[in-house]
């Protein structure tokens, strides 16, 4: 009877084990929203490369095509699809994560969207300390930036005016 019961268990737990949690999609969207969640901006991430060409060309590779920068001044942004990243040859010590607030994905200015400085006193509320802060009253373009619990970087870089 034991070796009945002891593998009907175990696969009980691993079923258990394996259930996942739902993705959100259009269909199901609401499953993003919520008090939690913000609306933080356009997603990118900005590498410390040694390189700046070597780092193009591997990119390439993988189908990102160059959508702006000067590679002569060690800056590229590269785009596959809508994920972008930046490529930054001795510019900041490490990779980056960063938001734009108030752009889509084709830097076009979005009508409506959370301002950084909303962003900013969201995120003190919450309990967050920021290593950059922007002056509350400010309306034109802004950035804050603060160090997740394992020393990564965040940046926030609002390009456009306050909506």
């Amino acid at each position: 009877m034991i070796r009945f019961i002891l593998p009907l268990f175990a696969g009980l737990l691993l079923l258990a084990a394996c259930e996942t949690t739902p993705v959100a999609t259009k269909e199901n969207s609401n499953l993003m929203k919520g008090p939690k969640n913000m609306d933080l901006g356009n997603f990118s991430i900005s590498l410390n490369v040694k390189d700046i060409a070597a780092s193009r060309a591997f990119y390439e590779k993988l189908g990102f095509v160059h959508t702006n920068g000067v590679q002569a001044e060690n800056w590229l942004v590269m785009q596959n699809g809508t994920t972008t990243i930046g490529l930054f040859q001795g510019m900041f010590p490490a990779n980056i994560m960063t938001f734009n607030p108030g752009w889509n994905h084709e830097k076009e200015t979005l009508a409506s969207f959370t301002d950084v400085r909303d962003l900013q006193s969201k995120f003190k509320a919450a309990g967050l300390t920021l290593t950059t802060e922007t002056d509350a009253a400010g309306t034109g373009p802004a950035h804050i930036t603060l160090t997740d619990p394992d020393g990564n970087s965040i940046l926030f870089d609002q390009h456009v005016d306050k909506p």
